[in-house]
């Protein structure tokens, strides 16, 4: 039996899309039981949402007020001491899990793998390397336990209809107080998650201007989708640095990914490759994002995309 701890990633009482993928990863181990952890300040209705992932045999909700904001240096000796008696400990591959996970994987002295993309074994995966141009299959050293981030592009979300028991557990751990939560700064707006999208919309360095980045925002309105903009287009000020898309950025996997004006760097390819269906528009026929599109429109952005919205 391959007991494996997953960490549930949550924001003002919302579970994040990331569990469920990371559950598919999970149920992709052979022998796999499946145990997810809560750590909120009250973690109630997400610990309810994790139960109904389908394949979860076990929650455990760790409430505890030094849990709000979350922070890895407070979270991590938790998992640590939920990890005992479990082969793996699995995390998303998001801000959240990249920040948590290292910490969790040092406490227990454990090798860790990032960005795991396929199970071969309990103890074999793959994972990219070199901005995503190869993909290297590693092995860790069998009768230890395994720390693991989980690249949440490369698997389908878990399906809902699970019914497993939640379990409030108190935990007798030191928290660190080295580490406080000052302050917050996002940009808020009502359009879909980046992240989480099933349609995005991305703009390029062809666009020119902060300005004409507007023309990436009402296309995007119009079709219910999250925007995104490439490194070159960020760098340029034309759109803030939480839409990048790439190595750098997010890496995501919409449904539907519209590259505007982006002419398709490798660290921009790296983000977007597992999207469903990519359609680029740009004016030069020879750039690289039409190698990996499914649709290709050559032709000037400026003309195109009012085109595009008449017919919308």
């Amino acid at each position: 039996m391959n007991r494996i701890l997953i960490v549930a990633e949550h924001e003002a009482g919302k579970l994040s899309a990331a569990v469920a993928k990371c559950v598919s990863c999970a149920a992709s181990i052979p022998d796999a039981e499946i145990t997810i952890a809560v750590l909120a300040a009250d973690g109630a209705a997400v610990a309810q949402a994790v139960a109904a992932i389908a394949g979860v045999a076990r929650v455990l909700l760790v409430d505890h007020p030094a849990n709000e904001p979350a922070l890895a240096a407070v979270l991590a000796p938790q998992v640590a001491r939920l990890a005992a008696g479990h082969s793996h400990v699995f995390g998303p591959s998001t801000t959240f899990g990249k920040d948590l996970m290292p910490r969790v994987a040092a406490l227990l002295d454990a090798a860790q793998v990032s960005d795991v993309m396929t199970v071969e074994s309990a103890q074999r995966f793959r994972r990219p390397v070199y901005a995503g141009n190869a993909i290297v299959t590693v092995e860790a050293v069998g009768g230890r336990q395994i720390v693991a981030t989980v690249r949440v592009a490369s698997y389908q979300a878990a399906a809902a209809g699970g019914s497993a028991k939640v379990e409030a557990v108190k935990l007798d751990v030191l928290l660190p107080t080295h580490t406080r939560f000052v302050s917050v700064t996002a940009a808020r707006n009502d359009r879909p998650d980046l992240q989480t999208a099933s349609r995005v919309v991305s703009g390029g360095r062809a666009l020119g201007s902060a300005e004409n980045f507007a023309l990436i925002q009402r296309l995007a309105d119009r079709i219910g989708a999250a925007i995104g903009a490439s490194r070159a287009a960020v760098d340029a000020g034309y759109a803030p640095n939480e839409l990048q898309v790439g190595q750098t950025g997010k890496i995501i996997a919409p449904e539907l990914y519209i590259a505007i004006g982006i002419s398709g760097a490798i660290q921009h390819l790296t983000g977007i490759k597992d999207a469903r269906t990519i359609v680029a528009i740009n004016k030069d026929a020879e750039a690289p994002i039409f190698e990996i599109a499914d649709y290709g429109l050559v032709g000037d952005l400026f003309s195109l995309i009012p085109e595009l919205e008449k017919h919308l």
